[in-house]
C-alpha cells in the first residue's frame, strides 16, 4: 500500500525530489517534518553587524541576527521596497564581512520595516523564509554546514568548527574589525527536534517532497462543508491554520528503519527510475548495475494510509467496502498535524472520500503536579503496574471520569483506588443478587419470571423509572461525546440509587416475607436493573461487566454484542418516583437527627408520620416495610394529626408531613446528662485556658499574629460548644 501510494503520487507529479529547505537534526542526522519541530522560547541575543557598502568608504548597512554564523551563507541583504531610508541602496553591492564575497541589496515585501533595523540578511540555504526570497530573486544558495552542524569547507578559516564554536570566533573577529555594532539580549522561539531536543538547523538538502497545495484543498473543504466534525470544535482553527499555511511535506528520512523509497539509480549515468521493483537495466544507457535509494519514508507517510491500508487497499476487499469511511477517530490532540490531517488528505486522494466522520480529541495524562510525563523527570507511570495493582477496569474508569474532550488530566493514585472500590461495589452487589436468586430457586424450584405490572411495588417502579431516565441521558451524552458526564451518571446511579437505596429497600422483602409474588418482583427488578446498568457501564469497564453479565444470565452470549438499553415510555413512573423521593427525604432527615444526637444504629425507636395529606399517608403506608428498616424504627405509626405524641418528641419536617420520634426512645436521659456534664466541665477548662492566654499582655505582645488568631478561633468555638451543651442540659432537665 505504501509503495502503491508513493508511485501513484510520483506519476501524478505530487511527489518530487529536489533541493529545498528542510529541518535537519545534527544529532539524529536526518531530515524531520515541520510537525516534528517543537518551538521553545530561549534566551539569546541580537548581534547588530555593519556590512560595508562597496565604493562608499565609511558607509554601512546595519543588520541584526540571532545566528551570526549563518553570515557565511548570505547571498543578499533585503529591504522593504516602500522603506524611504534605503531606496537609494537597492541594487548596490555590500562587502560581506569575514569573507571575500560581495552581495547585492534587494527590495522585497517580506521585510518588515518596523522590525529591527529594517535590513535583513538573506541566507537562502539556512532559513525557510530566506529560501523563498532567494527563489524570487534567483539568489545563489550556499550551504555552509556539514550534517553534524560543523562549518563545511566553504567556511574558510572557520571550517571544521562546531556551529556555536564558530559563532564565538566570528563575533570576536567582527568586534576586532570594528563591524560589531552592539549585542542586545533577545528571547526568541527556537525549533528543536521533538525526539532528542537538539536545536534544528534549517538546511538546503536534496530530499523527497510531497506537493501539498492541491491535497490540502480537499482537507480544508471537507471541514468547511461540514462533512468532518472535530470534538471539541475549537480544534477547527488549529486544523485550518496549519493547512492554509502548509509547505511541501519532506517525506524522506536518513534512518535505518522504515519503508524504503522505491526509487532506483543507474550506477553508470545516474538515471533515476521510480517503480515497484528494481529495473533489470537502465532505460537510458542500458547499464545493468542499479541501486535503490537509501532513504526511508517518514513514518507518518505510511501511518497516513491507516484508514484504508488496514482494510486491504489497494485491493477492493469486502472489509474496505464495508468499513470505509470509518465513523469516529479517537486520538490525542498532540498528533493532529502528524497523523489526523495526513489521514484526511490521503483518504481523499486515494479513496475520493473522507476517512472518518468525527475526530474525538482527548488530552494528555499528566502527573499529579500537572507536568507532562517524561523519562527525564522520572514521573512516568507504567499502566501494566497500575492494572496489576488495581485492575484494568479501575484504570479505564479513572482516565475518563471527570474528563472533558481535549482537556489534559492529572493522575492521582487515590482516584484509581476510588475506581477500584467502585468495581468492588458492583461485584458485591451482583453477588448479593445472584445469591438471593439461587436461594429463591432452591426454595420454590422456579426461575425468576417477568412480573405482572400490578405485582411491581412502588419502589420497583421507582428504580425502573430512574434507570429509564438514565438510559436516555447517558445515550444522549455519548451521542455528543460527553463521555465523562455519561459515566459519572452511571457511577452515581449504581452506587447511590441502586446499591445504597434500592437494594436496602428490598432486603425486608427478600428476608422477612413469605410473599413469593413480591419476592419474584423484587428479584426480577434487581436482575433487570443490574443487567441494563452493566450495559451502560460496559464501554468504560468492559471486563467486570462481561464477567457478571455472562454469569447472571444466559439469554445473550456476551455483553459486547448485547442490545443497548433503550428509553421506553412504559417504564416512566413519575408518581412512584415522587413517592420514593418523599420517603428518601424522610429517611435522610431521621438519620441526620440521630447522628446529631449520637444515637447508635442498633437503638430502635418508634416513628410517627403525621400528615393531613391522604396521598402522603398512602406513600408511607405502602413503603412501611422498608421505611422501618431504613429509619431504624421498631414501629411506624401513620396518622393525620399529632394525637398521642409526647411533647418532647424530636421532629423532622419534610414537604407535606412531619415525622416525630419520642425523645426517651432515642436517648437514655440519665446517661446523656452525665455525658453532657463531663463535656461541660471539659469546656470550662478550655475556656479558662483560652481566655487566660488572650488576656495575657505578654502573650499578645510576643506571639505571632497567626497564633493569636488561632487562639481567638478556638475561644469562639469553645463558647459555641458550651452554649449548645448548656441548652441541651436545660432541655433534658
Amino acid at each position: 500500500a505504501v509503495q502503491e501510494v508513493f508511485i501513484r503520487l510520483y506519476n501524478k507529479g505530487y511527489i518530487y525530489k529536489g533541493s529545498r529547505i528542510i529541518n535537519w537534526c545534527p544529532v539524529c542526522q536526518t531530515s524531520i517534518s515541520d510537525a516534528e519541530v517543537v518551538h521553545e522560547d530561549q534566551d539569546g541575543f541580537f548581534w547588530h553587524i555593519n556590512y560595508p557598502i562597496v565604493g562608499e568608504e565609511g558607509r554601512f548597512v546595519e543588520i541584526a541576527t540571532t545566528r551570526p554564523e549563518t553570515l557565511l551563507g548570505d547571498t543578499a541583504v533585503a529591504v522593504n521596497p516602500e522603506d524611504e531610508r534605503y531606496k537609494d541602496l537597492v541594487g548596490k553591492m555590500l562587502k560581506l564581512p569575514l569573507t571575500d564575497r560581495e552581495i547585492p541589496v534587494i527590495a522585497d515585501e517580506y521585510v518588515d520595516k518596523e522590525f529591527g533595523t529594517g535590513c535583513v540578511k538573506i541566507t537562502p540555504a539556512h532559513d525557510p523564509n530566506d529560501f523563498e526570497v532567494g527563489r524570487r530573486h534567483n539568489l545563489e544558495e550556499i550551504n555552509i554546514l556539514n550534517d553534524d552542524a560543523t562549518i563545511n569547507s566553504l567556511g574558510g578559516k572557520y571550517a571544521g568548527m562546531d556551529r556555536y564554536e564558530a559563532r564565538k570566533a566570528m563575533v570576536e573577529d567582527l568586534k576586532e574589525q570594528g563591524l560589531l555594532v552592539k549585542v542586545v539580549p533577545h528571547s526568541h522561539s527556537v525549533g528543536t527536534h521533538d525526539r532528542c531536543g537538539t536545536t534544528v538547523e534549517p538546511m538546503i538538502k536534496p530530499q523527497w517532497f510531497v506537493k501539498m497545495d492541491e491535497m490540502a484543498k480537499a482537507a480544508i473543504k471537507t471541514l468547511d462543508d461540514g462533512n468532518l466534525q472535530f470534538v471539541p470544535a475549537r480544534f477547527d482553527k488549529t486544523y485550518l491554520h496549519w493547512l492554509e499555511n502548509i509547505r511541501d511535506w519532506c517525506i524522506s528520512r536518513q534512518l535505518w528503519w522504515g519503508h524504503r523509497i522505491p526509487a532506483y539509480y543507474c550506477d553508470e549515468c545516474g538515471e533515476m527510475v521510480v517503480g515497484r521493483e528494481m529495473p533489470e537495466k537502465c532505460p537510458k544507457c542500458g547499464c545493468t548495475h542499479m541501486h535503490q535509494d537509501e532513504d526511508t519514508l517518514d513514518t507518518w507517510f505510511s501511518s497516513a494510509l491507516w484508514p484504508f491500508s488496514t482494510l486491504g487497499w489497494p485491493d477492493k476487499t469486502p472489509e474496505l467496502e464495508y468499513f470505509y469511511p470509518t465513523d469516529v477517530l479517537v486520538t490525542g490532540y498532540d498528533i493532529i498535524f502528524f497523523w489526523v490531517i495526513r489521514m484526511i488528505f490521503s483518504g481523499y486522494e486515494q479513496m475520493g472520500e473522507k476517512p472518518f466522520k468525527t475526530v474525538l480529541f482527548h488530552g494528555l495524562v499528566r502527573d499529579s503536579q500537572g507536568r507532562k510525563m517524561s523519562k527525564s523527570l522520572g514521573n512516568g507511570i507504567d499502566p501494566l503496574e497500575i492494572i496489576s495493582q488495581y485492575g484494568a477496569d479501575a484504570l479505564r474508569l479513572t482516565l475518563i471520569t471527570g474528563n472533558a474532550p481535549g482537556n489534559d488530566m492529572r493522575f492521582y493514585y487515590e482516584r484509581v483506588e476510588n475506581s477500584r472500590n467502585f468495581a468492588n461495589k458492583v461485584w458485591n452487589a451482583s453477588r448479593f443478587i445472584m445469591m438471593n436468586m439461587e436461594q429463591a430457586l432452591e426454595k420454590t424450584g422456579k426461575d425468576i419470571t417477568t412480573p405482572a405490572a400490578a405485582d411491581l411495588q412502588p419502589v420497583d417502579k421507582w428504580i425502573l423509572s430512574k434507570l429509564n431516565t438514565l438510559v436516555k441521558d447517558v445515550t444522549d451524552n455519548m451521542d455528543h461525546f460527553e463521555l465523562g458526564i455519561a459515566v459519572q451518571k452511571v457511577y452515581d446511579f449504581i452506587w447511590d440509587e441502586f446499591c445504597d437505596w434500592y437494594i436496602e429497600m428490598v432486603k425486608p422483602r427478600l428476608y422477612s416475607t413469605d410473599d413469593a409474588v413480591s419476592q419474584n418482583a423484587a428479584l426480577w427488578t434487581l436482575k433487570t436493573v443490574l443487567i441494563d446498568a452493566l450495559k451502560l457501564l460496559h464501554p468504560y469497564m468492559p471486563f467486570i461487566t462481561e464477567e457478571i453479565f455472562c454469569t447472571i444470565q444466559n439469554e445473550e452470549e456476551s455483553i459486547m454484542i448485547s442490545k443497548w438499553p433503550e428509553y421506553s415510555e412504559d417504564r416512566a413512573f413519575p408518581a412512584e418516583e415522587k413517592a420514593i423521593e418523599t420517603i428518601k427525604e424522610a429517611v435522610r432527615g431521621i438519620r441526620n437527627i440521630r447522628t446529631e444526637m449520637n444515637v447508635a444504629p442498633s437503638r430502635k425507636a418508634s416513628v410517627y408520620v403525621v400528615s393531613e395529606n391522604d396521598e402522603i399517608r398512602k406513600i408511607f403506608e405502602e413503603g412501611k416495610l422498608f421505611f422501618a428498616s431504613l429509619a431504624y424504627a421498631n414501629e411506624i405509626m401513620i396518622q393525620a394529626d399529632k394525637t398521642g405524641i409526647a411533647d418532647d418528641a424530636v421532629s423532622v419536617v419534610i414537604p407535606g408531613a412531619t415525622l416525630y420520634i419520642p425523645f426517651a426512645e432515642l436517648v437514655d436521659i440519665a446517661q446523656e446528662i452525665e455525658r453532657l456534664k463531663k463535656e461541660q466541665k471539659r469546656l470550662e477548662g478550655e475556656l479558662a485556658r483560652s481566655k487566660g492566654m488572650l488576656s495575657n499582655e505578654r502573650f499578645l505582645s510576643k506571639a505571632p499574629e497567626a497564633k493569636i488568631a488561632e487562639e481567638k478561633e478556638k475561644l469562639a468555638k469553645y463558647e459555641q460548644m458550651m452554649e449548645q451543651v448548656t441548652k441541651r442540659l436545660e432541655q433534658l432537665a
